[in-house]
This record gives structure tokens, sequence and C-alpha cells, in this order.
């Protein structure tokens, strides 16, 4: 009977600390939900606070316009994208923005993949010097596969937007950002959606999951209770 208990309280407070994680986590993600709103009415950045930016400075959400040559006609793709259910990638070309800086990666859209992955699809790029104006966003490293696992060729497929790997592969530093461009020059771009997900999952999701990490934990208590008093009787009848 003691074993249950135990058993019990461990089982019961663990997944109360899940729940309350999660609820943490739903706090962490509303405050991020109101920080991009604040930094998107905010002046737009010059490019070099952007260089500037520290590994723990936040830059998603910030808007950014420059002007940019496009010198590298070479397209990078991101593997395993899924928009509006179709799976694809989302396509990325390096730019130059003054000599002698890192190079910044653009965003050019999401494009679907083709029914033989030998084939990869075909996009135009940024040619020429440009008027670039968006929105910046880092994403966030998966600890389970971070690496950039590049294919050769041209485009260049990768499996992580890990910006550091991807800089020694195309042999140029790089911006510690991505701008997902909403304007070339006076044009407002339309040629390939561009999801806009700054917040890998929100908050609404994070309250759901400790809805659902309480309601186990209040089930499981129930049983143990049962099956507790059910032991109780047991051993009451044999004596």
């Amino acid at each position: 009977m003691l074993l249950l208990v135990c058993i019990t309280v461990l089982v019961f407070s663990i997944l109360v600390k899940l729940g309350f994680w999660q609820l943490d986590r739903a706090t962490e993600k509303q405050q991020l939900q109101q920080a991009l709103v604040v930094r998107q009415q905010t002046m737009p950045l010059r490019y070099q606070q952007v260089l500037k930016a520290k590994a723990q400075d936040p830059l998603t959400g910030y808007r950014l316009s420059l002007e940019v040559n496009a010198k590298d006609p070479r397209i990078i793709l991101l593997d395993n994208q899924v928009y509006q259910g179709v799976v694809g990638y989302l396509a990325f070309q390096a730019v130059e923005v003054t000599a002698n800086q890192p190079w910044l990666l653009i965003e050019l859209g999401f494009i679907s993949g083709t029914q033989d992955r030998r084939i990869l699809p075909r996009i135009d790029g940024l040619t020429g010097t440009q008027e670039l104006s968006g929105r910046l966003y880092q994403k966030s490293i998966n600890p389970l596969s971070e690496h950039l696992l590049a294919e050769t060729g041209n485009p260049l497929r990768i499996q992580n937007l890990n910006l550091t790997e991807l800089a020694q592969l195309l042999q140029r530093p790089l911006a510690p950002a991505v701008l997902q461009p909403q304007r070339i020059g006076d044009k407002v771009l339309n040629q390939l959606p561009r999801p806009w997900q700054p917040i890998p999952m929100a908050a609404e999701k994070h309250q759901g999951y400790a809805v659902q990490w309480f309601s186990m934990a209040g089930a499981f208590l129930i049983l143990m209770i049962y099956l507790l008093i059910i032991k109780i009787k047991n051993k009451h009848t044999l004596e």
C-alpha cells in the first residue's frame, strides 16, 4: 500500500509540473507576441545594428530597409517545409549589402516540391541592385538536428538553416538574421508565398497542452484513489 501511495504522489507531481511548465511557456509566448507587435511599430533598423547584435539579442520582428547587390545567383532550398498542407522548400539567396561586410540571407518564399526528390524546383532569384524592405527573423535551432547537411549543386538543398555552417559553405560571413522582404523597390512581392511564423508554437497551444496535463493528473489521481479504496476494502474483508 505504501508503494502505491508513493507512486501516486510521484506520478501526480510530475503531471502537474508538466502542466505548470506549459503555462510558463504560454506566458513566454504571450510576452514574445507582444514584443513582436512593438518591434513592428518601431523604426526600421540600420544594417549596422543588425551586424552588431549579439547572439542573445532578439532580431525577429524588426523591420529592415536597405539596398542590396545580388551578385551570387545560387539558390538555397531549406527542405521539409509545409505551407497550407503542401510539402516543399523555403528558398533563400545570399546578397551583398556593402563591400567588406557580412552578406544578408534573403528569403524568396515557399515553393512546392516535386514528386521525384532527385529533381529540385527551379526559382528565379534576385539580380543586380535592388531596394528591399521587409522584416527580420531568426530560426530557432533544433537540438536534435542542427547541422546544415547540405547537398551539392544549384539549387543547394539544406536540411537546417544553420547560418554559421552556411556561411562556411558559401565562403563568406552572413548576418545573424534572415530578411523576409515584402517590397522590392516600389513593388510588393507576390511571386511566391512567404509564410510568417516567428513563433513556432502559439501561446494558445501551450495552454491547451497544460489543460491536457492537468486533466491527466486529475484522472490518474482519481484512478489511484479508487484502486487504493479497493485495496483497503479487500484487506478489511480478509481480516
